[in-house]
């Protein structure tokens, strides 16, 4: 049987992703991707869009799901500015609810069966020493698995305000390159000058290889803090 239990668990974990990707696929939840139609859809609700985009956000990143196709619809539709206050306030309260769900319904279960793994243990005692400079940290990049971190975040023993503050403030320069990429992908779209786009491309993966340029030493005494 011991030898059997990885394997066991392995199964779970691939029903749950393959149940995952049909889901997306095969279910009203694929519209979650499709920029095109929700930006159509969000231009013809007028003055109550701002409010079911933030609605949408929310719930969309409290069961999971990726929320960087919003972010750059929300440029689309609202502008650079208002695109990206209102993808800010969506994917804060978004990460606010996954965080709360994965306290609530799920932090007993894990650290009953996981309380004891190394790498939990380095994470809780980072995030205890430094909790809020943890958070800013992963908030500022697009290579980090947003969705997931939301919920990694609410099995730690970080407080619901610097989690908060944080993921605010983290957010914004991700949250203003999707903004960007929405406003000016959409008037490349139509015709007008791409050189924004450029631009807002290179901001995006300006933020995905910052950590890289980090000097090692750097890296190397942030994470030891952590051991």
């Amino acid at each position: 049987m011991r030898i059997k239990q990885p394997y066991k668990r392995l199964s779970w974990v691939a029903l749950g992703v393959g149940t995952l990707v049909l889901v997306c696929l095969y279910s009203p939840v694929k519209l979650l991707f499709d920029e095109t139609l929700l930006t159509a859809e969000f231009k013809h609700l007028g003055s109550a869009a701002p409010l079911w985009f933030v609605l949408l956000f929310t719930i969309a990143l409290a069961l999971g799901f990726p929320g960087n196709v919003l972010a750059v619809v929300g440029g689309a539709v609202f502008g650079l500015t208002w695109g990206t206050i209102w993808s800010l306030l969506g994917s804060t309260l978004g990460a606010i609810a996954a965080f709360w769900l994965a306290r609530h319904l799920l932090h007993g279960w894990v650290t009953r069966h996981f309380g004891q793994h190394p790498w939990l243990r380095r994470l809780n005692q980072a995030i205890a020493q430094y909790p809020f400079t943890f958070v800013l940290a992963t908030r500022f990049t697009p290579l980090s698995p947003f969705s997931l971190v939301n919920f990694l975040f609410g099995l730690t023993p970080i407080d619901l305000k610097t989690y908060t503050i944080g993921t605010f403030l983290g957010l914004i320069p991700l949250t203003l390159a999707y903004s960007w990429l929405g406003v000016s992908g959409l008037t490349a779209l139509h015709g007008g000058d791409r050189w924004s786009l450029y631009l807002a491309l290179g901001f995006l993966t300006l933020l995905s290889v910052l950590p890289i340029l980090v000097p090692k030493k750097e890296r190397q005494r942030v994470e030891g803090r952590g051991q």
